[in-house]
C-alpha cells in the first residue's frame, strides 16, 4: 500500500469528512508506514461501517409509506443540521388560527366559516371569467394546496417587500420544493394548484372578532389583482399568472402579523390539510403564552374536528396525527390528556424555527 497518494485505493474509500480529517492528522504525524497503514484501515472499516448503516437506513426508509418516509427524512434533517434562515417562510397569522375548509365542498356551496374563540373567518366563493367572457364559478378555496399557495404568496411578498408577487418563474419551483412533481395534465399536481390559486383569487374574507361588547370584521379580496393568459382549451381555461397583487389590507395586514414556518417541516406535512393547520396553530400559540396553556376537547374539536360527527372518533385521529407531528418536531412541548390539550411556553427551535425571529404582533 503506497500511503504518499491519496488516490490509492484504500485511502479513497474515505469519504465522510471527518474520517478524511482524521486521515489528514495522521498523515501529519509522520508515523512509521505500517502504523499509517493500520490506522488507514481502522478509518475504512469505519467508513465501511457507516455505508452499510446507512444503506440499510435507507432500504428501511424505501419500505416505508409515502406520508411515513417523509416525515422521517425531514426528522433525520433536523437532527442534522439546525434550523436555517433560507428555510424560512411565512403565513398571515389569522389563516393560523382559523382556516380554510379542508375538503373539496360542492360548487353550489358558496361561503364557509370557521369559528375559534372570539375569532371567526368567512369565507365567500367568487367567479372567474373565461375565455370568451363567460363567468366560470369557482369553489371554495380547500385543502392543503389551498394553504401551500398561501404560504408561498405571503412567503413571497415579505420577501420581495411588495403586494406585487412575481410568480411566473416561483410557482413551478416551489411546487416541486414542496415535494409534488410539476407535471400537468387534467389530474396533475400543477392543475390542482392552479385551481386553489383560481379559488382564492376570486373568494373574499371576513374576519370577526367579538369581546361580548362589541363585534369587529373586516371584509377583503386577499387577491386584488391577477395577470392571466387565458387559453381556449375548456380544458385548460387559464394558464399560470404571471403577477399576483395581495390587497392593500391584506399586505398591511401580513407585515403586521407575518408568522414565521420552516418549510422542510411543512414539506413533512403537505399532504395533511388538518396537520399543517396544526403546525401554523401551535406556531401561533407557542409564540403568545408565558404560561402553560390548558385547551379542552371541546375547544379542540371546535378548532380542528371539521368532518367527525363523533368526538370520539376526532380525538383518535387528532391523537395519530399530533403522533406524526412528534415525528418530525420531538421537542414539541404539547401533552394530550383526558381533559384535552396542554401546551408549554418553549423556544422557537421546537418548531424548526431560527432562534431570532421578527417580533410578531398579535393578531
Amino acid at each position: 500500500m503506497t500511503m504518499s497518494d491519496d488516490t490509492t485505493p484504500d485511502v479513497a474509500l474515505i469519504r465522510d469528512a471527518d474520517l478524511k480529517q482524521e486521515l489528514e492528522r495522521h498523515k501529519r504525524r509522520n508515523l512509521l508506514p505500517k502504523m499509517l497503514a493500520l490506522e488507514v484501515r481502522i478509518l475504512i472499516e469505519r467508513q465501511t461501517e457507516r455505508d452499510a448503516a446507512e444503506a440499510e437506513r435507507q432500504s428501511a426508509l424505501e419500505a416505508m409509506p409515502r406520508e411515513k418516509r417523509r416525515r422521517a427524512q425531514v426528522h433525520d434533517h433536523f437532527l442534522n443540521e439546525e434550523p436555517q434562515a433560507e428555510d424560512l417562510r411565512h403565513l398571515h397569522s389569522v389563516l393560523a388560527i382559523c382556516g380554510l375548509p379542508y375538503d373539496r365542498l360542492p360548487l353550489d356551496v358558496r361561503e364557509y366559516s370557521r369559528e375559534q374563540g372570539n375569532m371567526a373567518i368567512d369565507v365567500t366563493a367568487g367567479s372567474l371569467r373565461g375565455p370568451d367572457g363567460s363567468k366560470m364559478l369557482q369553489p371554495l378555496p380547500f385543502g392543503p394546496k389551498a394553504r401551500l399557495i398561501l404560504m408561498h404568496l405571503c412567503s413571497e411578498a415579505i420577501r420581495q417587500q411588495s403586494p406585487t408577487i412575481e410568480i411566473a418563474d416561483t410557482f413551478t419551483a416551489f411546487v416541486r420544493d414542496m415535494g409534488f412533481s410539476d407535471s400537468g395534465g387534467k389530474k396533475g399536481p400543477l392543475t390542482a394548484f392552479r385551481e386553489q390559486l383560481n379559488a382564492l383569487a376570486s373568494c373574499s374574507i371576513k374576519i370577526s372578532s367579538w369581546n361580548g361588547h362589541k363585534v369587529r370584521s373586516r371584509q377583503f379580496f386577499p387577491i386584488e389583482e391577477m395577470d392571466v393568459w387565458l387559453s381556449a382549451n375548456q380544458d385548460q381555461p387559464s394558464l399560470w399568472p404571471s403577477t399576483v397583487t395581495f390587497s392593500s389590507t391584506m399586505f398591511e395586514s401580513l407585515q403586521k402579523h407575518a408568522l414565521p414556518v420552516n418549510a422542510r417541516a411543512v414539506r413533512a406535512f403537505q399532504g395533511s390539510a388538518r396537520k399543517l393547520d396544526l403546525y401554523f396553530w401551535l406556531g401561533w400559540r407557542i409564540h403568545n403564552i408565558n404560561e402553560p396553556l390548558h385547551i379542552s376537547w371541546d375547544a379542540i374539536t371546535e378548532q380542528f374536528g371539521s368532518g367527525f360527527t363523533r368526538q370520539r372518533d376526532f380525538k383518535a385521529k387528532f391523537k395519530e396525527e399530533v403522533g406524526h407531528l412528534k415525528e418530525v418536531l420531538p421537542k414539541l412541548p404539547l401533552k394530550l390528556t383526558e381533559q384535552g390539550l396542554v401546551l408549554s411556553p418553549a423556544d422557537p427551535t421546537v418548531l424548526a424555527l431560527p432562534p431570532v425571529r421578527k417580533p410578531l404582533k398579535k393578531a
